[in-house]
């Protein structure tokens, strides 16, 4: 069976938007590579971080939600701790309730972006 997954990393500020959509396309790659199967997946941009790590004020952060099996996650988490782009990063295995309440997230958004085009 599979269980469903987010994670989120922080990519370091001082990478041009190539490097940052290229690093987002590999950790895509691992899921999809690995049996992995993306649901859903935020941009969520330049933000600032709670306290500096590594001397950064700011990272981009990337969130994606997928289904995968669990020995996956040691090899994604594996490949963020070797690239020296990744700052942070955080996975979590998702219950039920987290899963429907994402849903039910992205279907508010969807909602409020069809009001904004109209």
């Amino acid at each position: 069976m599979l269980n469903q997954y987010e994670t989120v990393f922080i990519a370091t500020p001082v990478l041009s938007e190539d490097q940052i959509k290229e690093t987002v396309a590999k950790f895509k790659n691992i899921l999809l590579e690995n049996g992995g199967e993306i649901v859903h997946e935020e941009d969520w941009g330049l933000r600032k971080l709670a306290y500096p790590i590594q001397n950064k004020s700011t990272g981009f952060y990337y969130l994606v939600e997928f289904r995968s099996p669990g020995t996956l996650v040691n090899k994604l988490e594996t490949e963020y701790r070797r690239d020296e782009k990744i700052i942070r990063f955080l996975t979590f295995r998702m219950d039920k309730f987290a899963v429907k309440y994402s849903e039910k997230r992205r279907n508010l958004s969807k909602k409020e972006e069809s009001k904004k085009e109209e």
